[in-house]
Formats: C-alpha cells, sequence, structure tokens
C-alpha cells in the first residue's frame, strides 16, 4: 500500500508540473482578446531551439506550444542564435509584430505578421562592444529606447535611444541605469553582481522600472523597481524587494514582464525554482500587482497564481 500511495503521489505531481508551461523569463502579449506566453524554455529536448508561445483566453487555462513551427514562435535557423535562446519581450509595431529576445548572449529583433510566428530576421544580432542580453523596448513620443543588461563588470542595467527601425541603438546616448548596490541585490557577496530583467513603465509622469537581481539560480532571486523623473535616470531604487521567496514563500522568484488583463489589471508574470534544492526546470506563475502613489505592491492577502 505504501509503494501505490507513493507511485501516486509521484504520479500527481509529475502530472502538476507537466500542466504548468515550465517557461523561465516569461512574457504575455495580449492581442484582440488572446494572451500569448512566451519565455526560456529549459526542456532538455528542446532547449536551445528557439521559444515556444501558449495561449489563453482567460489567464487561466493555458493551450499549446501553438506557435506556426512546431509549436516554436521562433525557432532555431529563422534567424540570428544557435544557443541560449533567452528572455523574449514581444510588442506590435507599425502594423507588425515583434520580438526582441537575446541568443548567444546577443540581442536581435525579429518581425512577423502574427503572435504565433513565424518570427523571422536577416541573422544578424544589434552590433554592440560587448555581450548584451534582456532586451525591453520602450516608446516615447514615437521614438524607441532599448533598456537592456550589458555584461561589463556585472549584470549592469543600461538604456539607449534606438533608430527608428529599430536596427541599432545610438551609441553616443549610451546610459547606464542601474546596478547592484542594494543589499537584497547581491546577498551572497559575489565579485560578479547581476541586475537583470528589466521591463519600463510610466504613469502620472514617472518612469518605473521592474528589474531582478542576484543570480538566478539563487534562493534569493528577487524583483525590485526604481523610479525616475526622466527615462535615463537617474533612479531612486525600493530598498527591499516587493517579489521574493520571503514573501512568496518560493525560492527563485524573478525575472519576468508585467501586462495588464482585460480589466485593465496589472500583473507580473515571472519564474520560481522547480523545488528548495532545484533550480530547474523553472515554473511559470504570476501576482497581483498595484501602483498607486510611486508605490509597486502586490495587494494584501493576494498570493503566487501558477500558470497550467
Amino acid at each position: 500500500m505504501r509503494i501505490y500511495l507513493s507511485l501516486c503521489l509521484f504520479i500527481i505531481s509529475a502530472l502538476a508540473m507537466a500542466q504548468n508551461p515550465l517557461l523561465a523569463d516569461p512574457t504575455i502579449f495580449e492581442h484582440k482578446g488572446t494572451f500569448y506566453l512566451y519565455g526560456t524554455k529549459e526542456n532538455k529536448a528542446i532547449k536551445g531551439e528557439g521559444f515556444l508561445v501558449y495561449t489563453s483566453t482567460d489567464l487561466k487555462k493555458w493551450s499549446g506550444p501553438a506557435g506556426a513551427t512546431d509549436g516554436f514562435a521562433f525557432k532555431k535557423g529563422d534567424g540570428y542564435g544557435d544557443t541560449g535562446f533567452w528572455a523574449p519581450q514581444i510588442f506590435e509595431h507599425n502594423g507588425k509584430f515583434y520580438m526582441a529576445y537575446t541568443a548567444n548572449e546577443q540581442i536581435a529583433i525579429a518581425t512577423s505578421d502574427n503572435p504565433l510566428g513565424p518570427f523571422k530576421n536577416d541573422g544578424k544580432p544589434l552590433a554592440s562592444d560587448v555581450r548584451q542580453i534582456d532586451p525591453f523596448i520602450f516608446f516615447e513620443n514615437g521614438t524607441p529606447y532599448m533598456y537592456h543588461v550589458r555584461l561589463d563588470n556585472g549584470n549592469r542595467i543600461f538604456v539607449a535611444e534606438m533608430e527608428k527601425d529599430l536596427s541599432a541603438i545610438k551609441p553616443a546616448t549610451l546610459k547606464e541605469c542601474i546596478t547592484a548596490t542594494e543589499q537584497w541585490e547581491d546577498t551572497e557577496k559575489v565579485q560578479w553582481t547581476v541586475t537583470e530583467g528589466p521591463t519600463v513603465l510610466k504613469k502620472d509622469g514617472l518612469y518605473y522600472m521592474v528589474y531582478s537581481a542576484n543570480d538566478f539560480r539563487s534562493k534569493d532571486y528577487a524583483v525590485g523597481y526604481a523610479i525616475s523623473k526622466t527615462l535615463y535616470g537617474p533612479w531612486k531604487k525600493t530598498t527591499t524587494p516587493f517579489i521574493s521567496r520571503q514573501g512568496l514563500k518560493y525560492p527563485g522568484t524573478g525575472h519576468g514582464d508585467v501586462f495588464y488583463d482585460k480589466k485593465g489589471n496589472m500583473y507580473y508574470v515571472f519564474h520560481t525554482h522547480s523545488s528548495d534544492t532545484e533550480v530547474g526546470p523553472r515554473k511559470t506563475a504570476m501576482v497581483p500587482l498595484v501602483l498607486k502613489n510611486g508605490t509597486i505592491a502586490i495587494p494584501k492577502g493576494k498570493k503566487l497564481i501558477w500558470l497550467d
């Protein structure tokens, strides 16, 4: 009987795990009533193959993978990159859908006529003098800016104005925004500190940057935010994260994106570690947020929501 019960618990646990999309660095994009979920896939069978996409109409039940090519919205061979496909951002611009993403520790941008893909580009990354990851394109009065992470004496968040066609950044406009200086951003006192995964939004004249800190393999991987009166900074950080293992009771909470449901309610989608002892495959979750009076917080009593 004990063996039977153990087997049943194993099967139930495996099924629960299988229902979760198991995407790290997730992002959710909404178009015409359908939500599209993309992210970094860690399944060993398809790791390094591109970006899968899942769909939902209610943010409760997800189906897929539903991408145009074997479930992928972008598949290796459709453009730049042959390994390390990380942290995509999807947005609509001038009648096309764009995917800004990381591959080979460089940033590239692909386009498609459909959120399901196939997203394609000419096989070239954006020009850079260093390795760079985690792009987030932000538009101000029609001008694009790219928040991103440069791997130079740490993972450090920068911003730069882009060319109108998104083909390159303007190097003269490059400016550092965030590096690890707070205690929560470097709990293990490492030499190579990490701040990454920026999302930027604007409300009531203030710019908010939501970002993650600590190594993604750390249980203390967490999410904080900073505020600025300009898109270049200076950025004033909060002294504690608003998403962390202390608050949500799950390790490795971080690196996601802000999105809104059909009623305009704000959420943050992110990943957690697989368990207290294993980092991956990382699991996908989300929490509701409230942005009010210059603060971002999880409403009192609200908990982590797993994506199924």
